[in-house]
């Protein structure tokens, strides 16, 4: 079957692409995420999707264009459904696409972290079906940690935080690390 595999990031791209290939499915990748922020950390995560899918043979379509306005106009960023409406965001691009390029159906490597809703995430690509598209939902959180094991002999960026600017908040609110290595006063 044709797939194509909404990917948020290298990392967590290797375990379902291998799983994936490994039941005979042809596979293409497809990096979508407006939510992605800073401006930076996007241009990491996308230039470690573009040097995995050239080491792996992965043809991958790549949406280059930071998203900041789109998240904050599409997403709900002040209520409780800020991962949902995130989720079907991204998942809905990547089945319109999937559609419009003739493939049987769409998947997320977000299915690869144990720090995402999966339940969220199924429910949003379950809503893939209204454009014709089949989701095809695996729970591949069993491959996360070989994944970024893989992804770091590869040399490739490892994230720390799901992407999002209160992701970011979340994961380093509590922290003491001070970038700046300046004399203090």
């Amino acid at each position: 079957m044709r797939v194509l595999l909404h990917t948020c990031c290298g990392a967590c791209t290797i375990g379902p692409l291998d799983d994936l290939r490994a039941e005979g499915h042809d596979v293409t990748g497809y990096f979508y995420n407006p939510n992605i922020h800073p401006l930076l950390e996007f241009r990491r995560r996308l230039k470690a999707q573009k040097l995995l899918a050239e080491r792996v043979k992965l043809g991958t379509s790549c949406e280059e264009n930071y998203g900041l306005r789109e998240f904050l106009d599409r997403v709900d960023w002040r209520g409780p459904g800020r991962c949902a409406d995130c989720y079907r965001l991204r998942l809905e691009r990547a089945a319109v696409v999937a559609g419009e390029r003739g493939f049987e159906a769409v998947t997320t490597t977000l299915l690869a972290s144990a720090h995402q809703n999966h339940e969220l995430v199924r429910s949003a690509g379950d809503e893939c079906a209204a454009v014709g598209v089949r989701f095809l939902y695996r729970d591949w959180r069993p491959l996360a940690q070989e994944s970024h094991e893989r992804a770091r002999r590869m040399g490739l960026y490892l994230q720390q935080y799901c992407g999002c600017m209160f992701s970011e908040f979340e994961r380093f609110r509590n922290t003491k690390l001070h970038l700046y290595r300046g004399v203090s006063r």
